[in-house]
């Protein structure tokens, strides 16, 4: 059952990479590599190591699809993108794939003419704060100043929450994580919003990760996911599938060591 399960899995994403026809798979193919758009740096999800090689939840699906579609996973030119630019790079075709924990939102599938092809990880948007700040709720933020990321649907959130909790707050724009972590620990904003994945994985990095604690408050429901043009379906099928067998592979306990006698 296991070895039908995911061999039915993987051959369906083989398959489909095999006959899809769409722009984008001719693009990746006749380049002879994957252009797949990233965050700047999250550590955890997407992050250039100490050799300048990015490794992460994310990125893995990156490898992925080059291994589906190019027969070799380190094919893949990484783009950083911010929250703001990631979608015009996805838009205008500087990028093949957006994969950089970004939300499922009716707007960004209709308007923004995106398909999200599957939700790879469920977060939600919290707050960290210095321990020494004195505050244990983000219900005692009132009149705080906030570092929160430009173009995400954090910043609708942070409106929300404090709207329906009487409180005023002032925003400190940041492009991305990386810019959001420096102007927080430089003692620009009180606080830091993000996807609650996002707090976690910049504290782990902090040399004094133990003087700031994220609150307990989680202010919203973020599907996120990798996502592709719409109407290049049959490049979605391929991201989709590829995905798919992933998840399938860490269920079943496959990997490339074993895969020969699975």
């Amino acid at each position: 059952m296991k070895k039908s399960v995911f061999l039915g899995t993987l051959s369906a994403a083989a398959l489909v990479a095999g006959i899809a026809g769409a722009a984008t798979l001719d693009d990746v193919r006749s380049r002879g590599e994957l252009i797949c758009g990233v965050n700047v740096g999250l550590t955890g999800f997407g992050a250039p190591d100490a050799n300048g090689n990015y490794q992460g939840f994310d990125v893995a699906i990156c490898k992925a699809v080059a291994a589906a579609v190019l027969g070799d996973a380190s094919k893949v030119k990484y783009v950083p993108t911010t929250g703001e630019t990631r979608f015009t790079a996805l838009a205008s075709g500087e990028v093949d794939l957006l994969v950089r924990n970004s939300t499922w939102t009716f707007s960004r599938d209709n308007d923004l003419k995106f398909d999200f092809v599957a939700v790879n990880y469920y977060d939600g948007q919290g707050f960290m704060v210095k321990k020494d700040l004195g505050v244990t709720s983000a219900k005692e933020l009132d009149g705080a100043t906030v570092c929160i990321q430009t173009g995400t649907t954090t910043e609708l959130n942070l409106a929300d929450f404090f709207k329906a909790n009487n409180m005023s707050y002032t925003p400190v724009t940041v492009a991305d994580d990386s810019e959001g972590q420096r102007q927080y620990l430089a003692g620009a904003c009180d606080a830091y919003t993000t996807d609650a994945s996002g707090l976690a994985a910049s504290r782990a990095t902090m040399p004094d990760a133990e003087s700031h604690i994220i609150l307990p408050e989680i202010i919203s429901k973020e599907p996120l996911g990798p996502l592709v043009r719409h109407g290049d379906n049959q490049w979605g099928d391929i991201v989709r599938w590829t995905y798919f067998a992933l998840v399938a592979a860490e269920e079943y306990g496959v990997t490339s060591a074993n895969i020969e006698e699975v």
